[in-house]
């Protein structure tokens, strides 16, 4: 199934026979709760789910946005009104990390149908909604394990063996700035592949040929164990890992990301740009 789905097709959808359930998890990395952006306006029907405490665990040694204990995924899913075979489409305010968080996260834990709005709320050109609904509950029960991830063992196994892409901003991977984490640059060997280059200018996926020439120029045509994927805390990584669907190619992310291995002072940090 393609993880993406336009806003006409969306709307067609929810008019239909069996529309999705709709989750709404607009969030920014550092910024304010997305919540009242959706009590102001979202998809009608729409839920809201919170990316720092229902798609991630306590922050603490996993990293920033750890992955979410299983079972409190669950009823968080189950509250919103998602069923073990329903199908799902979430969005965010059109940078697309979190929509692809709660899409990899749903189908980490198994479930069969779940797709990202391409472009986000930005894309919608139908009516808004300030009505909070109310669903039943669903049935979904996770299981955890559907997708394979990788730790910081397995990460520099990748970065050393096959190939580890770092989803950040490349004045991140560089180590010029860091304005979030303990120590800046990334882990050695890993690739530079910013996710604003997997998308135009309004947001949404480039087309699957252009990406598939983007990860091939990268080298993922060569890695036969899958591409690994890293970013800052396992948010904007999702957004790789499903660029990497879009052009067939298996992405296998590392959720504790930069966050987790920069704040183990044991493990190695390389600065600077890429080796030519």
């Amino acid at each position: 199934m393609k993880p993406i789905i336009t806003a006409s097709e969306c709307a067609s959808e929810s008019a239909g026979p069996r529309p999705p359930v709709l989750l709404d998890v607009r969030w920014q990395l550092g910024g304010p709760d997305g919540r009242p952006d959706y009590e102001a306006g979202h998809l009608p029907g729409a839920v809201f789910v919170d990316l720092d405490t229902e798609l991630a665990g306590p922050a603490g040694d996993g990293g920033r946005h750890p992955l979410p204990d299983p079972e409190a995924f669950g009823s968080a899913m189950r509250r919103a009104g998602v069923g073990q075979d329903t199908p799902v489409v979430v969005y965010d305010g059109g940078q697309g990390w979190a929509a692809a968080r709660a899409w990899w996260l749903l189908r980490w834990t198994g479930h069969p149908d779940v797709r990202v709005l391409d472009g986000g709320l930005a894309a919608w050109t139908g009516d808004l909604s300030t009505e909070t609904p109310h669903p039943a509950e669903g049935d979904f029960r996770p299981k955890p394990g559907a997708l394979p991830t990788l730790d910081a063992e397995s990460a520099a196994a990748f970065a050393r063996s096959g190939l580890l892409l770092d989803a950040r901003a490349a004045e991140r991977y560089r180590g010029d700035v860091e304005p979030i984490d303990r120590v800046g640059g990334h882990i050695p060997g890993a690739v530079s592949a910013p996710t604003t280059q997997n998308v135009d200018e309004h947001g949404r996926y480039l087309p699957a040929e252009r990406l598939v020439a983007r990860f091939a120029g990268l080298g993922a045509e060569g890695s036969t164990e899958g591409v690994g994927v890293y970013c800052g805390s396992g948010v904007s990584g999702a957004h790789e890992v499903l660029a990497l669907e879009i052009a067939g190619f298996r992405g296998v992310l590392y959720p504790g990301s930069w966050s987790e291995w920069s704040s183990d002072p044991s493990l190695p940090v390389a600065t600077g740009p890429e080796p030519q």
